[in-house]
């Protein structure tokens, strides 16, 4: 018993550390970019700020909203950047508990997931963007301003960012289930039609109410679940393997 509770007293300290890097580390990155934090915000809206009329700027209606919104770009903006170092601390806690198949599968998807979410985020302000932006510009009205608050703004980019992230994960989460047994791919391609209209209606409740783009987060979800597939075929586990595995470890 005695035992237990100082590995736990351990444990706890360990996470501790860990936390208290990771914190640090995105507040040093953050300083460091505090400087440019109205440049930083500049290159967020420069999507929609491409695509404007003549003389065509964003508003803030927050009284501190000028303030405090590249503090928010910048503290994301660090965030982002510190990522694989709080990645690294977070594998660091959790690696010593696991088996040495499972530190084989878990690293590089840890990595790969880092970087398909980086993907998901680059294809939205790349390519979602300028089209949607595009597409609004051409509809509003004759005679009305077309403008937004530099917070709504914010909030709409992060919501495109976390939708597009999460899209572009949908692999990775195939294989896990793949390898843990949960699924096989036989029923995922079986689940192949459900899947399909699953990721158009998940393009129109997390896009914006136009074509385009709930066009473009479904059929990239679409083509990433078919591409989940196709990896967990050479890199999934069967069920009888994993229980094979699992019995030689015990034994």
């Amino acid at each position: 018993m005695r035992m237990q509770q100082d590995t736990l007293i351990s444990h706890l300290i360990d996470l501790r550390k860990r936390l208290l890097r990771s914190i640090i580390a995105v507040l040093l990155v953050f300083l460091c970019l505090l400087p440019w934090a109205k440049e930083l915000y500049a290159l967020l809206a420069h999507p929609l700020l491409a695509v404007l009329p003549q003389g065509g700027r964003m508003i803030a209606t927050d009284v501190v909203g000028v303030f405090l919104v590249p503090l928010k770009v910048a503290l994301l903006t660090a965030f982002l950047v510190a990522l694989p170092y709080v990645l690294y601390q977070t594998w660091a806690f959790v690696a010593p508990g696991l088996y040495a198949h499972e530190k084989r599968l878990v690293l590089p998807l840890v990595t790969a997931s880092f970087l398909l979410f980086l993907a998901g985020m680059a294809f939205a302000y790349f390519l979602v963007f300028p089209l949607v932006f595009r597409f609004m510009s051409s509809i509003a009205p004759e005679g009305v301003a077309w403008m937004t608050d530099i917070d709504k703004y914010l909030s709409f980019t992060l919501t495109m960012f976390v939708a597009f992230g999460l899209t572009f994960e949908v692999p990775i989460v195939i294989v896990l289930l793949v390898h843990m047994g949960a699924i096989s791919v036989e029923k995922l391609r079986e689940i192949r039609p459900y899947m399909i209209v699953g990721a158009f209606v998940a393009g129109a409740v997390f896009t914006p109410p136009d074509v385009i783009s709930q066009l473009m987060l479904a059929i990239p979800l679409w083509l990433l679940y078919e591409a989940g597939i196709i990896v967990a075929r050479f890199t999934g586990v069967r069920p009888s393997a994993a229980n094979e595995t699992s019995h030689v470890d015990t034994d």
